[in-house]
């Protein structure tokens, strides 16, 4: 009997032994802009992030999650942040729609995943309890990476300035192309009223120049009568 109560206990002991030490362990490596996920249970997971760009600096330290949010939306930056596991105060690992900039410094802060991902993180956490998860944030974003994330928030006042002297130039190309036209229209009239007095007016204008001079003793244009007619 006793016997048994000591396989038992043994038993009972490995069970509990393996319940403390389940759990999930994040790792979010900033400088890298990736996230590396492991579990007690041989899971591994290594997926990229978004940390807090240039002005908003994403907290390094070691957390336990706080709080669990499948549906979330932030009021202050206004954006959706699905299967938010926050950390600290209003940080948070989530979901985002913008997975283009995955890979480097966009959030004001927060740790965004595809949302794929931020789901299976969630699903990780709700399965393990707080208790047994641990994250941790090491490093900082290098400075190109921070450069790029702010460039590639360019304004419309900015984007409206550069393309001014663009539109300068082509108003001014339009009003050169306008001139062109309206001295081509100016030849055109010219010509057609040329070819209006026909070809023969010059002709016609050379030999009236040509007719010899009246002698000085004539009186003038005198018309021919026969005799009989009066006056000659």
């Amino acid at each position: 009997m006793r016997r048994v109560l000591g396989i038992l206990t043994i038993f009972l002991l490995a069970v509990l032994g393996s319940a403390a030490q389940a759990g999930v362990n994040v790792r979010v490596d900033i400088a890298a802009q990736r996230m590396t996920v492991t579990t007690t249970e041989g899971e591994v997971y290594d997926w990229k992030i978004s940390s807090g760009r240039q002005g908003f600096r994403s907290p390094n330290g070691v957390y336990r999650p706080t709080r669990l949010e499948k549906n979330w939306y932030s009021r202050k930056y206004g954006g959706a942040m699905p299967h938010a596991v926050f950390f600290r105060g209003g940080y948070a690992i989530h979901g985002t729609t913008a997975v283009g900039a995955l890979g480097r410094p966009a959030s004001h802060g927060c740790i965004r995943l595809h949302p794929a991902n931020a789901a299976k993180l969630f699903a990780l956490v709700k399965k393990y309890g707080a208790g047994q998860t641990r994250i941790a944030l090491n490093g900082a974003a290098t400075d190109n990476l921070s450069r790029f994330a702010k460039a590639s928030s360019t304004s419309k006042a900015k984007l409206a300035r550069a393309t001014a002297p663009a539109k300068h130039k082509l108003a001014k190309h339009s009003g050169t192309k306008q001139q062109i036209a309206k001295a081509k229209s100016q030849r055109g009239q010219a010509t057609l009223a040329q070819q209006r007095r026909g070809g023969g007016w010059e002709t016609a204008r050379g030999q009236i120049l040509l007719r010899p001079a009246l002698p000085a003793n004539a009186y003038g244009y005198q018309p021919y009568y026969p005799s009989g007619y009066g006056w000659r």
